[in-house]
Order: structure tokens, then sequence, then C-alpha cells
């Protein structure tokens, strides 16, 4: 019976325990809704441009190539381009594979370390130090030994090690997710802000064109004492205004363009960046919007930051199994011989079997401090992943009640867009009859050409927070079929 419980007794010590927290996935919030108040099924619909309804549909998958939705063939292109060059993307990528290297690296700690070794050695023996009168030996030596160490895992320590490098490695594997979505997210919005600032630029520049038109009227109407020089100063002092709104939206232009050249990995000069105008974009009107208790599946934030916590709740099994013994048995096979062609021989064969316990008695406090910090890493570890699931829901928050306000001030921004207009146009009959003064002409012209950017801008913050949905709800990245591994 004794003999029967030698070989259980040596695979309990092989296997041996595992010391420290066991990691668990931290369970959904169980929350019914991202929003204090019921979520309608639609926004509200305005009539022109951008102004259709968008429905939100609880549980809808969200695509993988989310921007697909708004119908630009340049934006697809130049987000494969992004894609294809970013060197953002390239160094999440390098360090996905950096982790797979550690990875491996850790899990060799799992096998025995085995060495060659060959010693040639040629020396000189003199036997007076052993005060022996005798002259000096002059002879070769020979060493060849095989030789093998191996770690006993008895407490875990080296499984521990592993499973902090598998959490790295699916830490890194998030941070990819995380880095391709925020580079598709940043093209798009990054487009969608060009799309808006050009119709901008050209709203102004038809407004210039407009006011000297007027401004010719109303010189040729002094020339014939119609009106004062009051009249044509203010007229061009209201155009010399309105032109100095232009460059400050030329300058974001070009910085909007430079920013999308660095962003799919070239130079300003040579990036190639196609123009981008809001009558070219298609709004999506089915949005999908996730269950609560799936978002912390999907995000990549999410899911990176619980991988920081696998990983500091394996450290802290790491410190506590360094508190323990640590076994190690070592064994070497060789030969010895001060002839070559006897160096193989049974005769010269030699061997040693060495076990090592190590305990560790006394160092200062060290390794019990190092416990500490690893449970104080892991508690910080907790609380960085409650907020991390905290601010994305926000974040879903945020955008959907956006959505529906832009949708409000969209509608608004028209209706002050045509209201306007009417009014500049009547304003414009009047004056040319002498119904009205300049003065009424001047406020009528900044009153359009405010609401005209006002709508403009709406239009494009819808363009905008749609995206940021998509970036909030996760970007897709489970349905794309090759995402990181």
């Amino acid at each position: 019976m004794r003999y029967f419980l030698i070989p259980i007794f040596i695979g309990a010590l092989l296997v041996g325990c595992t010391v420290g927290p066991d990691f668990q996935t931290p369970e959904a919030p169980d929350i019914g809704s991202y929003v204090e108040e019921k979520l309608p099924e639609k926004t509200v619909e305005t009539e022109g441009e951008g102004g259709e309804a968008q429905h939100f549909i609880e549980g809808k998958e969200i695509p993988a190539c989310w921007w697909y939705l708004f119908h630009s063939e340049p934006l697809n292109q130049l987000i494969a381009r992004g894609i294809k060059n970013s060197p953002t993307l390239r160094a999440a990528e390098a360090s996905f594979r950096q982790a797979e290297a550690d990875l491996q690296v850790s899990l060799s700690s799992i096998y025995p370390l085995i060495n060659v070794q060959a010693t040639p050695e040629r020396q000189k023996f003199s036997p007076a130090i052993f005060d022996v009168q005798a002259p000096p030996t002059t002879f070769n030596l020979y060493n060849v030994a095989v030789n093998i160490s191996y770690t006993l895992d008895l407490f875990g320590a080296i499984r521990r090690q592993i499973e902090t490098s598998e959490a790295q490695l699916n830490y890194q594997k998030f941070q990819v997710e995380a880095t391709y979505l925020t580079l598709t997210t940043n093209i798009v919005t990054s487009a969608i802000t060009e799309a808006g600032i050009r119709n901008q630029i050209q709203a102004t520049q038809e407004l210039i064109a407009s006011q000297e038109r007027i401004l010719q009227i109303t010189k040729q109407k002094f020339i014939l004492g119609g009106v004062s020089q009051l009249d044509v100063l203010a007229e061009e002092t209201l155009l010399a205004q309105t032109r100095a709104t232009l460059p400050p939206l030329e300058i974001n232009l070009a910085r909007i363009r430079h920013a999308l050249a660095v962003l799919v990995g070239g130079f300003p000069s040579e990036a190639s960046v196609p123009y981008f105008d809001l009558s070219t974009l298609k709004l999506p009107t089915d949005l999908p919007v996730s269950l609560p208790s799936e978002l912390v599946c999907q995000r990549p934030d999410i899911r990176a930051s619980e991988e920081l916590l696998h990983a500091a709740t394996a450290q802290v099994g790491v410190a506590t199994a360094n508190l323990l013994p640590q076994v190690t048995l070592t064994g070497n096979y060789g030969w010895t011989s001060d002839h070559l062609e006897t160096l193989f021989t049974k005769s010269s064969a030699i061997w040693a079997i060495i076990g090592n316990i190590l305990q560790p008695v006394f160092q200062g406090g060290a390794l019990i401090a190092k416990r500490r910090g690893a449970i104080a890493a892991l508690e910080q570890a907790v609380a960085q992943y409650k907020q991390t699931v905290l601010q994305a829901f926000q974040n879903v928050a945020d955008t959907l009640k956006a959505l529906q306000i832009d949708a409000h001030q969209l509608q608004i921004q028209q209706e002050a867009e045509r209201a306007a207009r009417e009014n500049l146009a009547l304003t414009k009959a009047q004056y040319e009859l002498g119904a009205v003064s300049y003065i009424n002409l001047l406020d009528a012209e900044r009153q359009y050409h405010q609401s005209r950017i006002g709508r403009l801008q709406a239009e494009a913050l819808r363009f905008a927070d749609t995206a940021a949905l998509f970036q909030a709800l996760g970007g897709g990245w489970w349905n794309r079929p090759f995402h990181t591994q």
C-alpha cells in the first residue's frame, strides 16, 4: 500500500495547488435602460436634407462596417486606407504580437530547462600545493554534460504568472480593437466636420456675393441721391464683417483635412484626401441600441479593463506563492576524461541529482510588502473597471439624448432659416421700393446668414452624433470576420 501511494504523492508535488484568489468575470450591471425616461421609438422628422426621423431599435445587431450606413464611397475608401496605413493601428498590433511573445516566455516556465555543456581544458598541475616534491604535470581534460533543471510549481506561482500573461495578451487584443474603433470613428467624424465646414464656407461665400451686389446697388443709389453715404458705409461694414468670418472657417477646414491625412497614414501635402459635402452623406435612419446587459461585452475599453483586473488578480497569487517554499530539482549526466578517445566510454560517465528547497525567512519584509502592493493594485483595478463601465454607460446615455435633441434642434433651425429667408426676400423687395430703411435690410441679411449657418451646424451635428453612437456601443468589432484573435 505504501508503494502504491508514492506515485500519487509525486503527482501531487508536480501539480501542486494554486494560491491566491481565482478571477471571476464581473457581472453586468442590472439595469434596464441607459436613460431615466423611456427611449422613444424615433426622433422627430423635419423636411429637408438631414431631417429624416431616426428609429431606435433595441437589440439590433451593430454591423462591423457601420460607416457603410452613410452611403459614401469616398468615405469607405478613406477608412480602408486608414486601416491599411495608420501607424497608430500598426503600433497596437505590434504590442499585441509582443504580448504573444511574452506569453510564450511565461509558458516556457512549465517545462524543464535542458542544456548541453562541453568544456575542453588544458592545464598545468603542480603537486607542490600538496607538499609533494614532483615536477609539474601538463594534461588535457574533457567534460561533456547534459544539465536538467525543473522547478516544481507547488503553489502555482508559475501558473499564476502564465495567467497574468494571458490576461495581458487579451488586454492588448482589446486595445487593438479600441484603436481600430477610435481610428474609424475619428475618420468618420472628421469627414463630417469637413463637410459641415465646407457647406458653411459655401453659404458664407454666397452671402458675400449677395452683399456685394447690394453694395453696388447702394452705391448707384448714392450717386443718384437716393441714399446717404452712411448707408454705403454701413453696407461696406457689413460686407467686411461677413468676409472676416471666412478665414477662420478656411483655417478650420485646412486643419481638419490635415488631420484626415494623418489619420490615414499620409502627409498633409501628399495624402490626396477626397472632398466631403453633407449632401453626399446619407443619415442612417435605423439605429441599433444594444441591451445594457450586453454593453460590457461589446465595449473594447471595458473588456480591456476587465483583462487588467484579471491580471491584477493573478498577481496576488504570484506574490502569495513567493512567500512559500520553492522546490527545484537539478540533474546532470555526462562524461569526463583526460583523453578524447575515451570520453564517451562507460568508465568516464558521471551523474548527479540535486534537490533544492528554498524557504524565504527574512528579506526585510520585501515579499510581504509586494503582496500588500499586489492586493492594493487589485483594488485599484476593481475601481478602475467600475469607473470604465460607468463612463461607458454615460457615453451611450449622452449620445442617445443628443440624437433626440439634435433632431429637435435641426427642426428649429430649419424653421428659423425658412422664416429668415422669406423675411430677407420681402425686405429686399420693400427696400428696392423705398418702403423700408437700409437698416432693416442689413438686419434681415444678418438674421438669414446666422440661421443658415445654424441649420448647417445642426445638420452636421446629427451625422456626428450618429457616428458617436456606434462608437459608444462598441462598433460591432465582434461581427468582423477577421477581428484580432
